[in-house]
């Protein structure tokens, strides 16, 4: 496999909390590649989102190489790291951290504010028309001028969805998403996702405790597997 297909690499990468002494995570090697829509599943307390915590680069390894588009964000500083993460990454989170007092558009646009590079990702084109476009295809374009609170959690998880793929980022983290849908909507939104993500050439590393939907992806791994914690 060609070196510039890999999007993430990592080499003999631990993290561990506080004073304990046995690491929650100890990666020896494992990598994405490019285009890919990565399932990486687990039970409970087997290092899930703390592996995607270090690729958001909230945390930083405390051992070990990670590398993220060929640059050694371990090395990085913390700074430098939510500037990267500004830039190239997309965020779902389980509860979708929506800013509740914003309307959707302005929690879809916030990427923009962010990242001078997300917002040249969209080229001479007005930001409003590709937000439009982009909430059209997901199904809320009727509701862009909402407050969040008023948005059922469909809605709200489609608007976190623009919002992270919003500017074409290289990678968008999904921490578990789909927990509060039911196994209907969860494979249409997966469908949704994948196409926008497709579009957009996103990587998609989505992370889960629900094997029902593992099908849906084009590679799928065991956290226990990869995290050789003894």
């Amino acid at each position: 496999m060609s070196s510039s297909n890999i999007l993430v690499e990592m080499r003999d990468v631990q993290y561990t909390y506080g004073a304990n002494q046995k690491p929650t995570v100890h990666i020896p090697e494992f990598s994405i590649v490019r285009g890919e829509e990565l399932f990486l599943y687990g039970p409970s307390g087997t290092g899930k989102t703390t592996l995607l915590e270090m690729l958001a680069g909230v945390l930083k390894p405390q051992q070990g190489t990670l590398k993220i588009l060929g640059c050694e964000f371990s090395q990085m500083s913390a700074a430098a790291r939510d500037a990267f993460r500004a830039e190239h990454m997309g965020y779902v989170f389980q509860n979708f951290n929506l800013i509740p007092y914003l309307t959707a558009q302005e929690n879809i646009e916030l990427p923009l504010h962010l990242s001078a590079g997300r917002r040249a990702r969209l080229g001479s084109v007005d930001s409003e028309m590709v937000i439009r476009a982009l909430c059209g295809t997901l199904g809320i374009g009727d509701i862009l001028g909402k407050k969040v609170g008023e948005l059922s959690v469909g809605q709200q998880q489609r608007v976190a969805v623009a919002r992270a793929l919003l500017g074409k980022p290289d990678l968008l983290l999904a921490d578990e998403p789909t927990s509060a849908l039911d196994t209907d909507h969860r494979e249409k939104f997966l469908k949704l996702l994948f196409e926008l993500s497709d579009l957009y050439g996103t990587t998609v590393v989505f992370v889960s405790h629900d094997r029902s939907i593992e099908k849906l992806f084009t590679r799928s791994i065991s956290l226990e597997s990869i995290n050789k914690v003894v």
